[in-house]
């Protein structure tokens, strides 16, 4: 086995190999002529000079060895120049530690090494416990998942939230509508600044309306009012867009001549449908659609929405049916509840994350050839929860930078009440997401939201205080472990009692 450093030690040289074999020529004549026995000796005999040279071709031929650990070289090199090599090769007095070096996982070293085989092991134990808990799970309760789990018959209720989905594509015809009238100069803009207001609100007022005078299920709530923030927050861009486009080019002291102010059906239904939120007349295009891509891509996804369908509904709903309100009861028994329930919440959220903003976000960026596709960052490695919100939602946060922070501190308002006004539009979307088609307004995704602005300056301090990994680990714990665990439990108790008050 090596035991010198491939680093510290310099190869052996000709001239090194060339001084060993003129010494052994040398002694051999010389004990010919004595009638001595000519077997190789040791070089204790030889000048000082040679012997010199003699070990310094032995700590250049030390090198060698470590063919040693890989496979014969050594012993091949040992057999072609002869036994005495061997002898100078592996001398004790050759030195084994020549320069400081840190321990691979001590704090100095542990992030400039490679955790490839760390993150290997993780994967193996993962999927080995797992598939413990899976069967242990299985043999327990049985199979849990209903075959109505997809669609049923009592989906056809549904029907209205349908219709309303596919009607809110007027509201963008609209808003082409007011630009044209205002390219042609038909009406003015104060005029055109209030349609876009009543045809941003009717957007969002029409589909809540739609959903709590139906009796319709969650999942398809979910979706409608997804649908309508989004159809909101392009509206807003395309209005907000247009209207500083149309300031510049009107503007005698335009910094870009190439500006110019036009309406353009096409790009508006381009950006209606591309997987980006704020609008601008022309995005970067990749040339072609890779279609055997694109069909891997659409195949994990039906995986992984399967796999997300699983854990729902062996899992989560179990628990969370055998759980009792987490405000109401004991302390402990509700951090126990939070806790079981947090592994697979956590599971669910990161294939959710997986399956649309990298499964579907890029499927429809290649069908639409849309070039840009950043739609996230590493947001694992997020040093505060700050930095989580500008990495994991990538569209959502360009948005809000575009349309509210820089244009509140254009207005002379400071950053941190600019910061509270992006998570107040944030958490009232998220409470129209979540708490209508639920019918229940108990603001509690409100507040979760809100919580974060305390949280962003409380881990900013952290982080500047005792390192990046401090902060990444609270953002951890405030959003799997408590967090979102804790807001399914209050939203199905709060379900579950308004359904029992209501029979």
């Amino acid at each position: 086995m090596a035991i010198l450093d491939s680093g510290s030690v310099t190869m052996a040289t000709e001239n090194g190999v060339a001084d060993l074999d003129r010494l052994r020529r040398r002694k051999s004549r010389s004990d010919s002529s004595n009638g001595l026995d000519t077997s190789p000796s040791d070089d204790a005999g030889a000048p000082s000079d040679v012997r010199d040279r003699i070990n310094s071709a032995a700590a250049e031929d030390a090198q060698g060895t470590a063919n040693l650990a890989g496979g014969n070289g050594g012993d091949t090199e040992n057999r072609e120049s002869g036994n005495a090599d061997g002898r100078f090769t592996y001398r004790p007095s050759v030195p084994a530690h020549r320069r400081t070096r840190e321990s691979p996982l001590s704090s100095d070293a542990i992030f400039k090494q490679s955790h490839a085989g760390l993150f290997n092991l993780c994967v193996v134990v993962l999927v080995a416990v797992n598939s413990r808990l899976i069967i242990e799970n299985l043999m327990k309760y049985g199979w849990l998942i209903r075959t109505d789990f997809w669609f049923s018959s009592t989906s056809l209720r549904d029907w209205p939230l349908f219709m309303c989905c596919l009607s809110l594509s007027i509201f963008p015809l609209a808003a082409f509508t007011v630009e044209k009238l205002v390219l042609q100069k038909l009406i003015s803009e104060p005029v055109a600044i209030i349609l876009h207001v009543v045809i941003t609100l009717t957007e969002v007022l029409y589909p809540v309306y739609v959903t709590l005078r139906c009796d319709s299920a969650f999942l398809s709530g979910v979706t409608l009012m997804l649908l309508t923030c989004i159809v909101w927050l392009k509206l807003v861009s395309y209005a907000h867009t247009s209207y500083d486009i149309r300031t510049l080019a009107n503007s005698a002291d335009t910094v870009d001549p190439e500006v110019s102010y036009y309406v353009s059906l096409k790009s508006l239904a381009y950006f209606m449908v591309a997987p980006t939120l704020c609008y601008q007349p022309s995005y970067p295009r990749s040339p072609c659609i890779r279609k055997g891509w694109v069909a891997r891509q659409f195949a994990k996804l039906v995986i992984f929405t399967g796999l997300m369908g699983f854990i729902i509904e062996q899992y989560i709903n179990p628990i969370v049916r055998n759980s009792k309100h987490p405000l109401q009861g004991d302390l402990l028994y509700a951090i126990e509840r939070v806790l079981k329930l947090s592994v697979p919440n956590l599971y669910v959220w990161l294939c959710m994350f997986y399956c649309f903003f990298h499964l579907w976000l890029n499927i429809l960026a290649e069908l639409l050839c849309f070039g840009d596709r950043e739609f996230y960052k590493d947001w694992w490695n997020a040093k505060s929860v700050g930095d989580y919100w500008r990495m994991w939602n990538m569209p959502v946060h360009k948005w809000m930078v575009r349309h509210v922070y820089f244009p509140c501190l254009r207005i002379k308002i400071p950053k941190v009440p600019a910061i509270i006004i992006a998570f107040l539009v944030s958490a009232v979307f998220h409470e129209l997401c979540i708490a209508v088609p639920c019918r229940l307004f108990n603001l509690w995704a409100f507040i979760g939201i809100m919580f974060q602005v305390p949280l962003v300056f409380v881990t900013n301090y952290l982080q500047e205080r005792f390192g990046s990994m401090v902060g990444n680990m609270i953002f951890w714990f405030s959003f799997c472990i408590f967090g979102q665990p804790m807001c399914v439990l209050l939203y199905y108790h709060d379900l579950m009692n308004r359904k029992g008050s209501m029979s």
